[in-house]
């Protein structure tokens, strides 16, 4: 690896007094004796008997030359080291033998075996060669000679070069760097490290070209951009964050594994507290190669808006398609109601009453006291009241007082239709719903205002440190712009917002026309379809929105503090579809707003809490599943007796349990053969199956990424309760018209898709950094984004695709009279 240099011209006379040096002997004070490259030289040294040596060469212009010193001492003794002074032109480099490195709990490891390159020479602007001399002092405090080797040689291999691999070997005590110039056309570069031994742990850091060059463990962090590395690691450098277009690649090696997620060695030699010359080598591989061009982040962003773009072409398409077709049908004379508008036409005539034994259940609205009293001209407000132009209390507007004596017997009877659970004042029902919007809305601002702060401060202090072990990202696919480490991964978030905002304008649309249906007719008229309340629909598209908003504050510096910016507003998308699927053929008895989101808090609140105790804490999972378990059966209950289900009764304490017992025998044991409510049995019996196996599954195995098992809870009862809605929807006759049957399978097959990337994990912050950059791995679209990307692109899709399913399933209803429509 070293080269031997001629003498450099005009040095005769230092030649020959270093000679006369030799031969008069050496001692304190003596002039330096003249060294050879790539010779071993071996002495001794004491108190009073120290060593200099003086090594020169030629430095030819336009090249650095880099010098490495390897020294080796046979004394333990740490009373007395040996002291290694290496004196350059421009700096001064010392260090000790044995050379002493501490771990954690101040163990100490000793190296005798110690190998340091110098800070290399800079290329002269000169067109002849430069003489370069460096001194190297031996000496020891010792009262007794310590023997001792030196070898110094010049590094032919010390700049590394674009595209190709570079193979060598480093130890705590011999560690390596190497010097890289940028080409002309290139203004990013990739540092590629990889090995094929996880351990020992090392340090990979990159820093100006500054001497001292910090490459030892207890300096390496105070310099540069630097990441921790078992298997891999990948470190993105900018020629704009270098003036002189050049920089060093250290590599260090620790002297223990912890800080990789490996373990403390036990100790040798009998002494807790100290470690001599352990085997802790590494063989090292680093390839550098160019980043990607300007021209693909202007790809990438094209390809991400213009793809999202086409959603809001098809809707303009499918919109515009379906407007043609009522107006055909309306120039026909036979104008049939707008899916999902709540218009309705002469052709289909309206009474304020249901026949009597037209249906099993129905309620003759004209007679019964709990009626609306349509007769009555002053509860008639005139059409198009429908606003929002005083809004009341929920106490002032949620209230039944005239069905309120027998709505516990409408609803247990065993055949409900829809017109048994939408007998309260739409307007009241409506306004009940909208808070749903604006709830969220005050949730969204006050929850992300904080969150954007603190990924900013994130980011600064990455920026500032330059530790690139606070944030887990995928390194060998994170592109920077501006301040931002992993552009690749906030842009890909553009679809949720994009998507949620083309779901608000499609509901808006469909609000609009529902309102000029309004207008038309008398809205107390109005008996057929689900009724049309929005509320809940807004809320869903607040919420995919601020999914996207989120996922990218957690994106900008993903790591085990922020972990529920990605996942707080999922809970809620899902807990917010299962609601509107209840509310769709219960719209009387949904949960409110204020109930519905303290409990997507507690929700977030236990998350936070399996992150924090739930790997090691058994405690935590017997009580989270006692919680899980029972609040199952609670939920159960209310659902299988539509929320009349009370523990009550007239001796307080005694009276709970009278109540209990008096269920549990007239509903388990008389009616054991046949529930009341089959259909609700049935999806109550499965739900709490699948509630108690995720329970048990938790229990036992207690799986790390509690935020991911919540939300597999959450996603299994979303699906479950929908594959239930769609088969008793099947099975009462109704129809799936083609574009909740497209939304269907489209919402299928992209949910298939976006999961299958899902699970490509790339990093993981429940590992350690080194750890999770083992899973790191390249771009695999456009060359630009990587697995996780692809799955939030299509996650948006498939949750797009999702709310379109709920908001069309019951477009074949609307000409359906509600007194005709089951519930289940």
């Amino acid at each position: 690896m070293a080269g031997r240099a001629a003498p450099a011209p005009g040095a005769l006379l230092c030649a020959l007094l270093w000679a006369a040096a030799a031969a008069a002997g050496g001692g304190p004070g003596d002039n330096p004796a003249p060294g050879a490259f790539g010779r071993v030289y071996r002495g001794a040294v004491n108190i009073s008997a120290e060593r200099v040596y003086a090594f020169a060469y030629r430095s030819e212009p336009g090249q650095v030359d880099a010098v490495r010193v390897y020294v080796n001492s046979s004394s333990e003794n740490l009373r007395y080291p040996v002291l290694f002074v290496v004196r350059q032109q421009k700096g001064v480099l010392s260090w000790q033998v044995p050379l002493i490195f501490r771990g954690l709990y101040q163990r100490t490891y000793n190296y005798q075996e110690v190998s340091r390159t110098l800070c290399p020479s800079e290329p002269t602007p000169e067109t002849r060669p430069s003489d370069q001399i460096i001194f190297v002092d031996v000496a020891s405090m010792a009262p007794f000679n310590i023997a001792y080797e030196l070898l110094v040689t010049r590094l032919e291999n010390f700049q590394l070069e674009t595209n190709k691999a570079f193979n060598f070997t480093a130890s705590p005590s011999q560690p390596q760097y190497f010097l890289y110039k940028f080409p002309q056309d290139v203004d990013s570069v990739i540092i590629n490290v990889v090995s094929d031994a996880a351990y020992p742990c090392s340090v990979v850091s990159v820093q100006d070209i500054v001497c001292p060059v910090y490459d030892l463990d207890h300096n390496v962090e105070f310099n540069g951009v630097y990441q921790s590395m078992t298997k891999q690691a990948a470190i993105t450098v900018q020629r704009k964050d270098f003036p002189g277009e050049q920089f060093f690649v250290v590599f260090v090696i620790k002297p223990e594994d912890y800080a990789c997620g490996g373990s403390v060695p036990s100790s040798i030699h009998g002494n807790a507290n100290r470690t001599w010359n352990l085997q802790r080598t590494k063989n090292l591989q680093v390839t550098i190669v160019p980043s990607i061009k300007k021209s693909v982040y202007v790809q990438a962003m094209f390809f991400s808006f213009l793809g999202f773009l086409s959603f809001y072409l098809g809707s303009v398409v499918v919109a515009f398609v379906h407007y043609i077709r009522v107006q055909r049908k309306a120039s026909a004379g036979r104008l049939s109601p707008e899916h999902g508008s709540g218009m309705m036409t002469s052709s289909h005539p309206i009474s304020a009453s249901t026949p009597e034994g037209s249906s099993y259940g129905a309620i003759d609205e004209s007679s019964s006291s709990g009626g609306r009293q349509l007769s009555s001209p002053e509860r008639r407000p005139p059409a198009g009241s429908d606003t929002d132009s005083s809004v009341e209390e929920e106490s002032d507007f949620d209230t039944m007082p005239e069905i309120e004596s027998d709505k516990n017997i409408i609803r247990t009877k065993v055949f409900l239709y829809l017109s048994d659970l939408s007998r309260k004042d739409r307007r009241i029902v409506s306004k009940k719903y909208k808070i749903y919007f604006w709830n969220i809305i005050t949730i969204a601002v006050f929850y992300a205002l904080p969150v954007i702060q603190l990924v900013i401060t994130y980011q600064t202090v990455v920026n500032v440190t330059g530790n690139q072990d606070i944030c887990y990202y995928n390194f060998l696919c994170a592109h920077p712009l501006g301040v931002l480490s992993a552009f690749n991964n906030i842009l890909s978030n553009v679809g949720h917002m994009m998507l949620g905002f083309l779901f608000l304008l499609i509901v808006l649309r469909r609000d609009i026309l529902h309102r000029r249906a309004m207008e038309m007719k008398d809205i107390y008229t109005l008996d057929y379809g689900i009724p049309k309340h929005f509320g809940l629909f807004y809320a869903m598209g607040i919420a995919l929105m601020m999914e996207g908003v989120l996922s990218a504050c957690y994106h900008v510096c993903p790591n085990y503090s922020n972990f529920q910016f990605d996942t707080s507003f999922m809970y809620m998308i899902a807990g917010l579809c299962m609601l509107k699927l209840y509310q769709t053929r219960h719209p009387d008895i949904n949960a409110s707003a204020y109930s519905a989101y303290a409990s997507f808090a507690v929700v977030i609140s236990l998350a936070v809490l399996g992150v924090v105790f739930g790997k090691n804490d058994m405690w935590f999972w017997v009580i989270f599943s006692m919680i899980h378990i029972l609040g199952s059966l609670a939920l159960s209950t209310q659902i299988y007796y539509m929320g009349r289900f009370k523990i009550d009764g007239p001796d307080s304490d005694l009276g709970i349990f009278r109540r209990a017992v008096m269920v549990l025998y007239t509903d388990c044991i008389q009616q054991c053969s046949r529930p009341m409510y089959m259909d609700r049995m049935v999806l109550l019996i499965v739900g709490n199956l699948v509630n108690w196996s995720f329970a048990i599954f938790g229990l036992v195995y207690r799986p790390r990424d509690f935020a991911s098992y919540i939300l597999g809870i959450f996603i299994c009862n979303l699906l479950l309760y929908l594959a239930f809605y769609i088969i008793m929807k099947l099975r009462s006759s109704e129809k799936l018209l083609p574009i909740p049957m497209f939304c269907i399978v489209a919402t299928a097959v992209v949910w298939a898709a976006a999961l299958y990337f899902f699970f490509q994990t790339l990093s993981s912050w429940e590992e350690t950094p080194a750890e999770s950059r083992e899973k790191n791995r390249p771009c695999i679209l456009l060359g630009f984004f990587d697995d996780h990307d692809v799955w939030h692109f299509l996650s948006a899709a498939a949750l797009f695709f999702s709310f379109l399913v709920l908001l069309t399933l019951d477009d074949d209803l609307d000409t359906v009279r509600r007194d005709k429509i089951p519930v289940f």
